[in-house]
């Protein structure tokens, strides 16, 4: 989460700690309060440009106090996005066989996100992935953020490589490339609305699994046809309803 931008001065070394305490708590609750505003305006308008005076309005606080606590709109946003997802601690929470299901299940576990609440993530997601936004208060793709994607999924893949399962002379980094392009596609028609929710982690995971299989070895083949059925499976099912 987000730091929060103090609201007064420096403290004094005579301020007494339990008055710090209450104050530092106060800031806190107030910090909430204009986050579960902004999640709740998200959800109803669809829309992350924000009205600073609204939001207000909505946690029951000056407008001047939204700008102390978080500087921006878009500082808001990135404190809720951050708030809603505790991803990295259920991620090393993972207990796993090989590489090859810890990319399954750290893409299920991001994407589970999405499919709980639709209503947040959708207007989130679409605009994250309009392309040429240059205004700092809607624009939520930062290099920074990218760049630690990335590095992440490029660990992945040099794991499934290492244990075996992709070949030896597997280009990592054209690889995970070619995955983000699946699921910014992907998710880019579940945003506009062409891709129902019930089939968004299915349609992700059937398109990397057959990605994926272009470089496995055999053994790690095995593992991703077995993906691949499973997600058609679920894609099937989902098309008769």
């Amino acid at each position: 989460m987000t730091p929060p931008i103090l609201e007064a001065g420096p403290t004094t070394m005579s301020e007494p700690v339990a008055d710090l305490g209450r104050r530092e708590q106060a800031k806190a609750e107030r910090r909430q309060k204009i986050m579960r505003a902004a999640r709740d305006m998200i959800r109803e308008t669809g829309d992350m440009n924000l009205s600073m005076r609204e939001l207000a309005k909505r946690a029951e606080v000056s407008v001047a106090t939204s700008y102390n606590l978080f500087g921006s709109k878009r500082a808001v946003v990135m404190a809720v996005l951050e708030d809603e997802r505790d991803f990295v601690q259920k991620y090393h929470k993972l207990h796993v066989a090989n590489a090859i299901e810890r990319i399954f299940e750290a893409y299920e576990l991001a994407y589970g996100y999405f499919v709980q609440d639709p209503d947040f993530y959708r207007p989130l997601w679409r605009a994250l992935l309009t392309a040429g936004s240059k205004e700092d208060d809607t624009g939520l793709v930062s290099p920074e953020r990218q760049a630690q994607t990335r590095a992440a999924w490029h660990l992945l893949l040099t794991e499934a490589r290492d244990e075996g399962l992709l070949r030896a002379d597997t280009a990592v980094t054209p690889l995970e490339r070619a995955l983000s392009h699946i699921a910014g596609g992907t998710l880019l028609s579940w945003a506009v609305g062409t891709l129902d929710t019930e089939d968004l982690m299915a349609s992700v995971g059937h398109g990397y699994a057959l990605l994926l299989s272009a470089a496995a070895t055999p053994e790690g083949r095995d593992l991703l046809e077995r993906k691949r059925r499973n997600y058609e499976t679920v894609l099937a099912q989902n098309a008769t309803r």
